[in-house]
């Protein structure tokens, strides 16, 4: 197995959206989703009315790098038309075991011959660009969601963001020397990894770099876990109510501009111009 399928036979990525921070991060997300669906649909209407009032159909979805199927499974109960590819087999075959109503493909978001052209209204990368390095390969991956996403459409890209990781693996888990003695950080802290690392972070800057070279449009973007990440401990402590309050405080501030870069993950909500 690869690095990649060692670490996810493993981690139990379901768990953790499961989680407190994980489900911070889950509502907010699944927030920037139901958005997509209305401006989607609010298309297929008005495409569907000129042609002779024709029905606007289900939204289809593609969930490339569904994990476990998380959001797959949520999406399907929620009555989108899903279609699920994962690189994993071991997620896959969890996802599988469900037995819901999602086609299901194991697959490379770089490469996916299997999905047609134009093919879905929201196209979700949730994963992928966490762990592809550099812009040619985060660039295969966007390429790929573009083509299969028709004209029109929304692609929801998630990233994982390198600030918090600095802060959170330099400095509160006193990494600095062992990553600086490697070569693993710039002058101005932005982390410099290998092949060999796991994960690859982003700044904003390198995310707009990224859409202007694929030709998406920024609808918006959102930080997907705020603070959470930064005080797991402090939302375990929290009473029901009380946490309720900071996730409707989260919902609140998702989208300011000083939020976003600052937080561990962000959601990118582009769509593919007509």
């Amino acid at each position: 197995m690869t690095k990649l399928e060692q670490y996810y036979s493993k981690f139990h990525e379901e768990h953790r959206l499961q989680t407190r921070h994980g489900q911070v991060e889950f509502r907010t997300t699944m927030r920037c989703i139901e958005q997509a669906s209305r401006i989607v649909q609010a298309q297929k209407t008005d495409d569907s009315d000129d042609a002779a009032g024709k029905s606007a159909g289900k939204i289809k979805i593609a969930d490339i790098g569904a994990g476990t199927g998380r959001y797959s499974t949520a999406l399907c109960h929620k009555g989108y038309d899903v279609t699920a590819v994962e690189l994993v087999r071991h997620n896959l075959e969890i996802l599988r075991g469900k037995h819901e109503d999602i086609k299901t493909w194991q697959g490379d978001a770089r490469n996916m011959p299997f999905l047609e052209d134009d093919s879905f209204d929201i196209t979700l990368m949730f994963g992928p660009l966490y762990h592809l390095h550099g812009d040619s390969e985060k660039l295969l991956a966007l390429g790929e969601a573009r083509r299969i996403t028709r004209p029109g459409g929304i692609i929801l890209n998630a990233y994982v963001m390198n600030d918090y990781s600095v802060i959170s693996y330099c400095f509160k888990a006193h990494k600095w020397a062992e990553v600086a003695a490697k070569g693993g950080l710039s002058a101005d802290f932005h982390t410099i990894t290998s092949d060999d690392d796991l994960y690859d972070y982003v700044r904003l800057d390198d995310i707009d770099r990224l859409n202007a070279a694929a030709g998406l449009e920024r609808v918006k973007i959102v930080s997907a876990d705020g603070a959470a990440d930064y005080m797991r401990r402090e939302l375990n402590e929290m009473s029901d109510d009380e946490f309720e309050a900071f996730c409707q405080f989260q919902l609140a501030i998702c989208e300011r501009p000083e939020i976003v870069g600052a937080g561990s993950h962000c959601v990118d909500m582009v769509r593919v111009r007509k």
